[in-house]
């Protein structure tokens, strides 16, 4: 996957995050709260996951900051 492609990807799991987390601000059922919750937390994992892969693969320390 190449940089831009890698940033694309964050781009969209930080949407989707944003997402879930304006639909938990709206909400007012707990149970409906904590399946967010559970997205939330997921969507996170994956977000460190590819930050990880670019500092893996990019050259130099570029993403190592």
């Amino acid at each position: 996957m190449t940089t831009e492609e890698r940033m694309a990807r964050l781009e969209e799991l930080l949407d989707r995050l944003e997402q879930a987390r304006a639909r938990l601000d709206a909400l007012d059922d707990p149970e409906q709260a904590v399946d967010i919750l559970g997205e939330l937390s997921e969507l996170a994992k994956e977000v460190q996951a590819e930050i990880e892969r670019a500092r893996r693969e990019a050259p130099g320390d570029a993403l190592a900051r």
